[in-house]
């Protein structure tokens, strides 16, 4: 018994290191129609497709985290890749442009690369009605800022985050996050009315598609919070949600082994994924 436990750990432990090498593209080949503040940061997709064979139909949109301000984007996004395409799960992660004083850039690039993959639903085997997004920290914010405004043709069919930001409320957000996405130019009315309307808890609606969330509870970069309201908030709406709160960890473990419970994390996300 303790030899075929062992044998689905290092299976599993394994997963990260089998994905096909990605090709890469630009996001607005013909130029984003949303001008950034810097024209030198430019949106980008690595683009990571299971063999033909393998395919399930099933897409992902991966926003890595960073604060709106940078990207971690190895393993809060490359190194996700080989989890997912051992699924048989295509993987797009997206090289979002930050916002610079408008935060309309980085949910423009976000919602067109959902766009992207269904454009390409054929040629990539995907289900153009099985496209999820996923987002760690301050991508998480945006990832859920996608699922709770984004137009029908950019909504996601699901939706994972990873210790999210989510509430832009002053009192429970990060306030790295905040700052950077709001900038400095809005008022004090004003930017009490996009907190609210950027707080992804006070959004969400029947259109909100289904969530997987997972967080530490002694994360002390991101507030518990931000988290778990959302889940309640799909949850009082009946949409699928499934919250996991590992007891250590901190914040920004992503794919990272050394993360406590990583194990058990990736058995979790994959038994949800495979429930629908």
């Amino acid at each position: 018994m303790k030899k075929i436990i062992l044998a689905a750990v290092m299976a599993l432990l394994a997963v990260g290191a089998s994905a096909q090498k990605p090709s890469e593209a630009l996001l607005w080949p013909n130029g984003a129609p949303l001008k950034s503040s810097n024209p030198a940061d430019t949106a980008k997709v690595f683009i990571y497709l299971p063999d033909a064979d393998k395919a399930t139909g099933r897409a992902v949109v991966i926003c890595p985290g960073g604060g709106y301000s940078h990207l971690a984007i190895d393993h809060e996004g490359k190194d996700w890749a080989g989890f997912f395409n051992h699924l048989g799960i295509a993987v797009v992660v997206l090289k979002y442009r930050m916002p610079h004083g408008n935060f309309n850039v980085p949910i423009a690039d976000a919602e067109e690369a959902v766009k992207m993959v269904r454009r390409n639903a054929k040629p990539w085997h995907v289900n153009p009605q099985d496209v999820g997004i996923m987002g760690s920290s301050a991508g998480g914010h945006l990832a859920s800022t996608v699922a709770t405004h984004a137009p029908d043709e950019a909504r996601p069919d699901f939706q994972i985050l990873f210790y999210p930001v989510v509430t832009m409320e002053p009192h429970f957000t990060h306030r790295g996050s905040h700052d950077n996405f709001f900038g400095n130019k809005h008022g004090a009315d004003e930017l009490k009315a996009l907190e609210r309307l950027y707080s992804g808890e006070m959004q969400v609606t029947q259109k909100t598609p289904r969530a997987w969330i997972a967080l530490s509870n002694d994360d002390n970069v991101v507030p518990a919070i931000n988290g778990t309201a959302y889940y309640l908030s799909l949850n009082r709406l009946q949409i699928p949600a499934s919250l996991h709160v590992y007891p250590t960890g901190g914040h920004g473990w992503g794919s990272r082994i050394g993360f406590k419970h990583h194990v058990e994390m990736m058995a979790e996300l994959k038994a949800w994924l495979q429930s629908f």
